[in-house]
Order: structure tokens, then sequence, then C-alpha cells
């Protein structure tokens, strides 16, 4: 499988054919529990909870279209994210992204610090602020690059080489890019985190998140958490997301391709304060995003000004649907202040760069003329 470039690799990890009956697609195995042998021997499946052959196929294709090792499902992105902060205990101390996701940034404000496990926040685009943020307790740095909303970029390398320089985990929220695009683990990080509802699953019919790592007792921790808690991804949605996994190379191609042409445009328009895109060469993390993935990806923001720009400019829109969410056959539109990131205050969203006129637009399978005439005439109803 090593052979093979992603997108062969892609369709092979989720057709693997069932060797009894020869099946195409990997079956739904709609069951809560496994019937054993007797007393003394047991199947590899004894309650759905703790494994399930149609989770499992998921879990290995995902796996090892990652470079991973060890892969684990999820009912969701932050059951995923949060699970791997459980892995932590009372007394340790977590150095974070500035630019974290807001439901990351929840988690750990509002229910990690009842645990005492703390948190500093850093700026991942400064690898001596992140070097400067460690202390004698801390256990882990957490990678989310490209960050949610802004865009930024952290040198997954840099990251990844200090937190082995202080024995430290290194963890790398791989969302917006995909292991299509970037393969933080071949980079030196421990662990990735996906919400698998997004890019992976790519239809917007679904809520997934994904684990992954090389490491067996980092494996241990997270599957114990797993079956402890039990967040788990239901057989159907790991069959559906193994059915939107297919076209995961092509979607993102043609996504990627015209995010790069409706952000290079709107980088042009008089309205547009600033454009935040890594595959910009305007952008400052635009070297390093080249050195560490195929592309800028799917995703970018660009900011208008002001609150009553976005209202006008949103209500104009046709063809992007204005919703949460991303990584879809169909453009989005979010506004992080009151969506993706309405848990942070005034000052945290101003500290954040997340300013009033800000959007977030995940491009999707569209023509990327039709797109920018669409968005064209939006911003010229703009006064």
């Amino acid at each position: 499988m090593n052979d093979f470039s992603d997108p062969t690799k892609i369709i092979k990890l989720t057709t693997p054919h069932d060797p009894e009956n020869g099946a195409l697609n990997t079956p739904i195995y709609m069951t809560s529990t496994f019937s054993q042998p007797d007393l003394d021997h047991f199947h590899e499946f004894d309650y759905a909870r703790s494994g399930n052959p149609t989770r499992q196929a998921g879990e290995k294709a995902l796996a090892q279209l990652e470079g991973a090792e060890y892969g684990y499902l999820f009912s969701t992105g932050m059951a995923a994210i949060s699970s791997v902060l459980l892995t932590f205990s009372a007394g340790d101390h977590l150095v974070i992204s500035g630019h974290v996701y807001g439901g990351t940034y929840r988690v750990l404000n509002e229910i990690l610090t009842r645990f005492n496990i703390s948190h500093s926040y850093a700026d991942f685009c400064d690898p001596d602020a992140v070097e400067a943020a460690i202390k004698p307790n801390t256990k882990a740095l957490y990678i989310e690059t490209p960050s949610n909303p802004t865009l930024d970029v952290t040198d997954i390398a840099a990251i990844s080489k200090i937190a082995k320089a202080h024995h430290l985990i290194s963890i790398a929220d791989n969302t917006f890019m995909s292991p299509y695009l970037q393969k933080p683990l071949s980079l030196g990080a421990d662990i990735v985190v996906h919400s698998a509802t997004k890019f992976l699953s790519g239809h917007s019919d679904l809520l997934a998140g994904a684990v992954m790592t090389n490491d067996p007792e980092l494996a241990k921790q997270i599957y114990f958490v797993q079956n402890a808690v039990g967040a788990t991804l239901s057989s159907f949605d790991t069959w559906l997301l193994l059915r939107g996994l297919k076209t995961l190379a092509v979607r993102l191609d043609r996504s990627s391709a015209s995010a790069l042409k409706l952000a290079s445009w709107l980088e042009n328009q008089p309205q547009v304060v600033r454009v935040l895109y890594p595959g910009l060469p305007s952008h400052p993390g635009y070297e390093i995003q080249q050195k560490q993935a195929k592309n800028g990806g799917a995703v970018f923001s660009f900011d208008i000004g002001s609150e009553a720009a976005v209202r006008t400019f949103v209500a104009a829109l046709k063809i992007p649907i204005f919703s949460v969410s991303l990584g879809a056959t169909e453009t989005i539109v979010s506004y992080p202040p009151k969506m993706s990131h309405a848990e942070l205050s005034a000052a945290d969203l101003k500290k954040e760069g997340i300013t009033p006129g800000l959007l977030r637009v995940s491009v999707g399978l569209e023509d990327v003329d039709d797109l920018i005439a669409d968005f064209k005439q939006a911003l010229q109803q703009i006064k």
C-alpha cells in the first residue's frame, strides 16, 4: 500500500473486498453484542462500544491514510479531541495554540480546569514563544494548523522537535487539511485529531471524529478512554464515512484549486480589508505551508470591515450556504464571531484576530466562476 499515491490508496483502503464473499463495500454490522463460543473462548468482538467490525474497518482505513499504526473513530470531532485531552491527569499543564477552535477552547477552559488540568496559550507561529510557555509540569503541545478561523500556520516539524526535546507529547488537529493534503505524523507529531465531520466525510450528512497515532502506549490510553467513555462512532455512520472518504482526493483537488482562485480574486476587491489563506504568497505562513502541505486547502477567511457589511453581504449571496461547519460539497460561509467562536469574549476575539468583519469560507464543488460572480454582486451591495 505504501507504493501507491494517495488517490489510489484512498480507493484501495475503502474497498477492501470481503474475503468470504467478495463484497466491495464494508458491511454495516448493526449489532450491540456478539455471541461467544463458551466460557473460556471469546471472539475478537464482544460488545459494540468496545469494538465493531464496521468501525474497525473505518479506523484501519483512516490510520493507514494518515500513516499511522493505530486509529480510533468517535461520535464527533469534539469527542475525539476531548478523549485525547482526557488522557492527561490532575496537575498536568498543556501549551495550546492561541488560535484554537472554539469547541476546543470551551473544553479547555470550562471542563478540564475543573479537574486541575491547566493550560497556557501561545503563538504557535513563533516556536520561541511556544518553548517559553513550557513549564515543569507541561505534558503536551497542542497544534492546530491552519488554525480556525484565522488560518495561521504552525511549523509542525519545528514544534514537534521542541516537544521531543522536552519529552512532551505533540498533538496536531489536521481537520482543515485532511491526510490527503498534510500528514502531521510524518512531520514528527505524536497524535493527530480530526473532526471527520468535515472533509473526511465531505457531505454534511454525519458527525464523526478521529484520532491516529504510531505510539502504542498513547494508543492504549486513547482506546481506554474511547471504551470507558463510550463516545464511539456508530456502524452506520462509519459506513457513511467510508463512502465519503472515497472521493476525498477529487473533492479536495477541486475545492483547493477553487479556493485559491476565489481568494486571489478577493485580494483585489476594494471592499475587502484582508484575505487569510495560506495558499496565497501574501500569507505570512505561505512558505511553511508549501513545505508541509500539498497546497493551501479549501478554507480561507476574509474581512470586509464590519458586522454591518457582513449582514449585507451574507443576505445578498445566492450560491453558498450560510451555516456552521465546513469541508462539504457545497460552499459554506460562516461568521466566526457568532458561530464557531461564539464562546470567546469580545476581548479574546480581538486578541485572536477574529474581527467583526471576518467571514470564513469553505469552498465546495460549484463552478468557481459562478462563485466569483456571486461574491462580486454581494460585495457590490455594501455601501
